[in-house]
């Protein structure tokens, strides 16, 4: 009976990854008919099967369905309303001239927890081409800086969905995974800052009056220009930052007041709105009635209802991935698995990153590599001696690994910046992204060593 399990699960995987691959099959539709496979090459019963699947799918969206449609809802009116653009003029202020990519990198380690990271990095663009031309630093490493900051955080720290899914899959608290998410992403983006700083220097690179590129470091714009600190129409920084930090220290609140065991009726009041749910709603709140306050209600519907809309895709997936990952706990194969990797040397907090490693290198998308290596690996660490937290987080750091042509962030960041020979995108953002791998998860492992 192992074996059958063992060589369903096989099966099962193959299918998947061949379905997201090679065929027209969603990746919503893909998780379900491979759970179906496993259950079925398992010798699972019918009635089972189906029970894994719903028990699964709604055990997952149950903890984190409402705070993926909150914070994709944010996000949403986050990109409108300018406020990712004042936070990052904030930081050039604050650290001055010379400073620009350290800037450009805390903005997008902000900006990309509420906002997807390509829609960061497209709202942004015109910030870091406007400061190219005026202070003559290399777009490439602005771009790489802000690129960076951007995908680590959508990477590791909720309410970005992929997170927040995988945070779901495991069984573990998303304010969890938003403290080591954060601890983790820090050290990853000092990191991608040094190469970042050392590629512009390699490619030195801006914009031109005319929208084109020179690397002509004699080059004059003659062109009028507005100063790239002009900030009419957009949003206090105050209100900017609030929609983020609000939740977070919300959370924090919570977190601590409950690992200390404190008591009373403001105690329980702050613990119940620093729920994930409740903190990131009051942070949509906020942006409703703070960041869009110069915008009519009708297209603020209209923009939330954009943002639900995106929401549905990563729904459904996290519900199915929570599926998968139900059956195999319901099947046993999780166990015999675990077993097995006891006898063995490798520690089975890799078992997650080396899944969403190979996946992410096979088919591109990070959000769907952290998902399914969650759901693959979940019922397996459940009975081994590794913290859930840094299990899932190790899943979102693999999802990092050498991002090129079948990743759609590599074309944003490298169209966008002007680099279009096919070589040189591959010495950049590809080499970033994995630098932030690498970095994710040496940190993790020396986490691991501290932290059961």
């Amino acid at each position: 009976m192992e074996q059958q399990i063992l060589i369903g699960l096989l099966i099962g995987i193959i299918c998947l990854i061949f379905m997201i691959i090679k065929t027209k099959i969603h990746t919503f539709l893909a998780l379900i008919i491979a759970t179906i496979i496993v259950g079925i090459v398992g010798g699972m019963e019918y009635p089972q099967i189906i029970g894994s699947i719903t028990k699964g799918f709604g055990g997952t969206l149950g903890s984190i369905g409402i705070i993926i449609g909150f914070g994709v809802m944010m996000g949403q009116l986050f990109e409108v309303s300018g406020a990712a653009k004042k936070m990052a003029l904030c930081f050039l202020k604050i650290f001055g001239k010379g400073k620009e990519e350290l800037a450009m990198a805390i903005t997008g380690f902000l900006v990309s927890i509420p906002i997807f990271c390509d829609s960061g990095f497209v709202i942004l663009t015109p910030l870091i081409k406007a400061i190219s031309k005026e202070t003559k630093k290399s777009i490439v490493s602005l771009g790489l800086a802000l690129a960076t900051g951007l995908v680590i955080t959508h990477s590791l720290v909720p309410p970005t969905p992929g997170p927040v899914g995988v945070a779901g899959i495991f069984g573990v608290s998303v304010s969890s995974i938003i403290l080591y998410g954060i601890l983790i992403a820090i050290p990853m983006v000092l990191g991608c800052l040094v190469f970042s700083k050392y590629a512009g220097k390699k490619i030195w690179q801006i914009p031109t009056g005319d929208g084109k590129w020179t690397r002509d470091k004699n080059y004059v714009d003659n062109s009028e220009t507005s100063s790239v600190y002009d900030e009419a129409n957009l949003p206090s920084a105050f209100l900017s930052f609030s929609p983020i930090v609000v939740p977070i220290i919300l959370i924090l609140l919570g977190t601590v007041t409950t690992t200390m065991k404190l008591e009373g009726k403001i105690v329980s009041f702050l613990q119940f709105i620093g729920t994930p749910v409740l903190a990131v709603g009051i942070g949509l709140l906020i942006t409703i009635y703070g960041l869009t306050r110069n915008l009519d209600r009708q297209r603020v519907l209209e923009e939330v209802e954009i943002g639900v809309k995106s929401a549905g895709t990563i729904i459904l997936i996290t519900g199915a991935g929570g599926a998968f990952g139900m059956l195999i706990r319901d099947s046993g194969v999780g166990d015999v698995i675990a077993n097995s990797l006891v006898n063995t040397a490798i520690p089975p907090i890799l078992l997650p990153f080396i899944i969403a490693t190979l996946i992410r290198f096979i088919q591109g998308s990070g959000t769907v590599a952290m998902i399914t290596a969650a759901s693959i690996t979940a019922p397996i660490i459940s009975k081994l001696n590794v913290n859930p937290v840094l299990a899932a987080l190790a899943a979102c750091v693999g999802s990092l690994f050498f991002s090129y042509f079948n990743d759609s962030f590599f074309w944003v960041v490298n169209r966008s910046i002007g680099i279009t020979e096919g070589k040189e995108q591959l010495k950049l953002y590809s080499v970033a992204s994995t630098i932030a791998w690498a970095i994710g998860i040496v940190v993790l492992l020396i986490l691991n060593i501290f932290i059961k």
